[in-house]
């Protein structure tokens, strides 16, 4: 049971924890980091690491969809992006990169929204998912709930293994007096390919979306580096509860189903490999990661990071941020590190805490023991 403080005489609220809140315990007994596997399944797909790229502009473009799809993981296609709007989007992003303004500024923000507003081309959705596909990758496109029913179609007759549905919550049960509300269990009932959805970020929420026959929850509600949701709108879910909530919703949904297995996806505030560690630690399967790939040297946003918030119609609640490039994507996965922030070797540091717990895979490491111990802050 949750414990509940009281934080007026009307009103209690749940403490919940961010990933800084939490600290991974050596156990009795370590390993050889060369034992150690990281690899993930979900479906019929056998990945080498438990990344995914996030569908942002800055992030994924089809070459480092591809990359990353070499180096083991899973670049996932932001379909509503520049690469499905403009034939060359490449001025359009080196414009983006160049906006004088700070974070929050009017004009920069502006910019973006008309950058955006040009129409989204299906048959630019086809050739980009086509030129993943030709390089013999597994191939992930994202559309948010509001564009899922206009090209869908689209995305699944271009040959996608993987479809996200991504947008800042999503719930199982949209209400609406307006339009006609994606039905995600006759939807995902409906395809012929895996669907990961999400974001999600409480215990219902989550088994209400397993129940819809979703492959993957993604976890997370405006926890990016980019995202300003939590002062726009009042709302932020830290993510270390959050993902826990969520594998507990994953656990009793096993039971209840008979044992069908859905994936717990964290995705939001993975600044450092040290916020991935305790994101598997947590109970997540793998990782969608944004700022820290957004470093890599491949990286289209050319070392600016954005998400779609950013350059929302009506409500921006986003900012385009300047990331430090770190090298080159293998080495921002792989290594050899060159800084010691948490910014390189990403799988290093997962590989080389699992053997320092003594956990040989993903499955045993996500039941090592946790603390609650708060980073401290600078003085």
């Amino acid at each position: 049971m949750h414990s509940q403080i009281e934080i007026g005489l009307s009103k209690r609220g749940q403490r919940a924890y961010a990933l800084d809140d939490v600290a991974v315990v050596p156990s009795r007994r370590t390993r050889d980091p060369l034992d150690v596997s990281l690899t993930w399944q979900i479906d019929a797909y056998t990945l080498d690491i438990p990344v995914l790229g996030a569908p942002m502009d800055s992030v994924m473009s089809p070459a480092t969809a591809i990359e990353l799809g070499r180096l083991g993981g899973l670049g996932v296609l932001n379909l509503e992006g520049l690469w499905t709007r403009y034939e060359d989007p490449r001025p359009v992003l080196a414009e983006i990169a160049e906006l004088r303004g700070g974070r929050s500024d009017p004009a920069t923000i502006a910019r973006l929204q008309d950058l955006y507003e040009a129409p989204i081309r299906a048959e630019l959705i086809a050739s980009r998912l086509a030129e993943i596909r030709r390089a013999g990758v597994t191939v992930a496109g994202s559309l948010t709930p509001q564009r899922t029913q206009d090209f869908y179609r689209t995305v699944v007759d271009a040959g996608v293994d993987i479809f996200v549905i991504r947008g800042t919550t999503v719930s199982a049960e949209h209400v609406s007096s307006g339009t006609e509300p994606l039905n995600l269990k006759q939807f995902i009932y409906e395809l012929d390919v895996p669907v990961i959805v999400g974001g999600a970020a409480g215990y219902t929420p989550a088994l209400h979306l397993m129940r819809t026959g979703a492959a993957g929850v993604l976890v997370g509600f405006g926890g990016g580096a980019s995202s300003t949701t939590r002062r726009a709108l009042g709302i932020h879910a830290p993510m270390a509860t959050a993902i826990a909530d969520v594998a507990a919703a994953r656990k009793d949904y096993l039971d209840e189903s008979g044992g069908r297995y859905v994936h717990v996806i964290a995705d939001g505030g993975l600044g450092t490999s040290g916020d991935i560690v305790k994101a598997i630690a947590m109970g997540a399967d793998a990782v969608m990661l944004g700022s820290t790939l957004a470093r890599a040297e491949e990286a289209p946003g050319g070392g600016w990071h954005w998400g779609p918030e950013a350059h929302h119609a009506e409500l921006p609640r986003g900012e385009r941020v300047h990331l430090d490039v770190v090298g080159p994507m293998r080495e921002v996965l792989y290594g050899p590190a060159r800084h010691s922030d948490g910014s390189s070797n990403l799988m290093g540091a997962l590989r080389r805490t699992m053997a320092t717990t003594g956990y040989s895979d993903l499955k045993e490491f996500q039941r090592c023991e946790v603390v609650v111990a708060p980073a401290p802050t600078a003085g």
